[in-house]
């Protein structure tokens, strides 16, 4: 069987088939039937999947019509048993509830205390050194909270790239950053107010605001805007 499967794959050019193409220019490069053929996997013995997927296209007169189908309609193609059908059906649920799913918020920062105090909340009883990104949409709601890494703050651990790139991830409009100091102590160092000023110059770069950089102390915090230099 395994023998069969990988001659009707070879017929299809490596540069054509759907999961190499995928990997190489993205999901929206491909055509539906290249969708549908990723999840198919496989086609019958006297066609390869592509063929099988252009055939189960070709049965409905548009995606909704598809996407209504039963189980026993599919089958009704030649080439779909009861397992892909199966399959079939699961995906397309799965994108309904992908599709109908929203963004989670973790709450709202109304002001730099409640930022202040949220972070100095979660981070106050750390031993390491934590560097966490809050991602705010354009309404200030929190739509993810991020350790970046773990470990002392300086310019070759602490890249603006790792935590812009989640930025962009999550089209946020807005970062706050905060780190603690297992000392205790929230003074800020020179490397802290050299990165903030890099942070805050690459964010204007991006189109991305940093609102605020906190330094975390055991019973205190320090926001960086009011120390004056965000």
């Amino acid at each position: 069987m395994m023998a069969q499967e990988t001659n009707l794959l070879m017929e299809v050019p490596k540069a054509s088939r759907p999961r190499e193409r995928l990997d190489q220019y993205g999901e929206k490069a491909l055509a539906t039937h290249e969708l549908l053929a990723i999840v198919l996997r496989t086609g019958p013995k006297d066609s390869n999947v592509i063929q099988l997927s252009l055939r189960v296209l070709n049965e409905f007169e548009d995606l909704y019509s598809l996407k209504m189908a039963s189980v026993e309609e599919l089958m009704g193609i030649k080439g779909i048993g009861r397992t892909k059908a199966i399959e079939i059906k699961a995906c397309v649920e799965l994108g309904i509830r992908i599709a109908n799913a929203t963004q989670l918020k973790s709450g709202t920062i109304t002001s730099t205390q409640s930022a202040g105090s949220l972070l100095q909340k979660e981070m106050r009883d750390l031993q390491q050194e934590h560097v966490v990104a809050l991602y705010l949409n354009t309404k200030n709601e929190i739509i993810k909270k991020k350790t970046i890494f773990i470990g002392s703050l300086n310019s070759s651990v602490a890249h603006p790239r790792e935590i812009f790139r989640e930025a962009v991830r999550f089209a946020a409009a807005r970062i706050i950053l905060a780190h603690n100091h297992p000392s205790g102590n929230p003074e800020p160092s020179e490397a802290d107010l050299v990165f903030t000023r890099r942070m805050v110059e690459c964010g204007e770069m991006m189109g991305i605001e940093v609102l605020d950089h906190f330094i975390i102390g055991v019973n205190q915090y320090l926001s960086l805007k009011e120390f004056g230099i965000v």
